[in-house]
């Protein structure tokens, strides 16, 4: 999530790791690199020799594209898993729940063994894709029409942040980094809290609530999620600019996709809010 998944953290790892690899050299800043890698004509598939091919922005829009339309596809095999009784009630099925549970055991490995992107990414997106789905349905079938509200808010709220982030209105310094992403940790904990208090059937009122601090609090965390994709495009710009490794790409993409689908099922529950008033 450049959410604490796409984080300094990760990206200096990545930068020391990689600078010590055969056929790739991290550039110091201000710098060009000049060290140039020549595999022989004869290197083949069990080659020893590493690509010397980095990431670029544009490799990091194809993976994202490809992941999202995964997850577009699971999503809709989710929403139509989700039946719908005459009264207008609807069985959330068990097994939806267990991809958003898989889904964040991928993040987690993710967030360690970033190399495994290019596999594990493709399937936290479908995994992940079934829940969104599914979920999507029941709030669709309590509120009519709030799904596609939802994700053209959500559509605007991207570009919008892409372009303020393209024409240098807002810029990422480290200071913004670290408080965002500080933020987006005490988000997640309060989150896990929540949860665990709602498996012994205890609730924080104003959570679920339509009460007007209830939609300040979405209001504020669909924004700090808004905020997150500008640590997101920063991520990807600033690993171009040094040159990670080709599997960032990969990596750069799921956090990209997570961010989106945080901020898509905030804006989900903010609307939902909204309508209960």
């Amino acid at each position: 999530m450049a959410n604490p998944i796409l984080n300094e953290k990760s990206f200096s790892k990545v930068v020391q790791r990689s600078a010590g690899e055969a056929g790739w050299a991290a550039p110091q800043a201000g710098q060009q690199s000049s060290q140039v890698f020549h595999a022989p004509i004869t290197d083949g598939p069990v080659s020893p020799y590493k690509s010397a091919e980095p990431m670029t922005a544009s490799g990091t829009a194809s993976a994202a594209l490809l992941l999202m339309l995964l997850l577009v596809a699971s999503a809709m095999f989710g929403w139509s898993s989700v039946s719908e009784a005459v009264d207008g009630a609807v069985t959330f099925p068990g097994w939806a729940m267990a991809g958003a549970l898989f889904g964040f055991v991928c993040a987690m490995v993710l967030t360690f063994k970033p190399k495994m992107a290019r596999v594990l990414a493709p399937v936290y997106a479908i995994a992940e894709g079934v829940f969104v789905g599914a979920i999507s349905k029941v709030f669709n079938t309590a509120y009519d029409g709030i799904v596609i509200q939802a994700v053209g808010i959500t559509l605007g709220v991207f570009v919008t942040m892409l372009v303020l982030y393209r024409t240098g209105v807002i810029r990422v310094t480290d200071k913004m980094r670290r408080t965002i992403i500080g933020a987006t940790l005490g988000i997640a904990v309060f989150y896990g809290v929540s949860l665990l208090l709602s498996l012994f059937g205890m609730n924080i009122s104003f959570f679920n609530s339509s009460s007007p601090m209830s939609i300040g609090f979405s209001f504020l965390v669909a924004g700090l999620a808004a905020m997150n994709l500008a640590l997101d495009f920063d991520f990807i710009e600033r690993g171009e600019k040094a040159g990670l490794p080709k599997y960032m790409e990969w990596y750069a993409a799921f956090g990209l996709m997570v961010t989106i689908v945080w901020l898509y099922l905030e804006i989900l529950r903010l609307l939902a809010k909204l309508r209960d008033r």
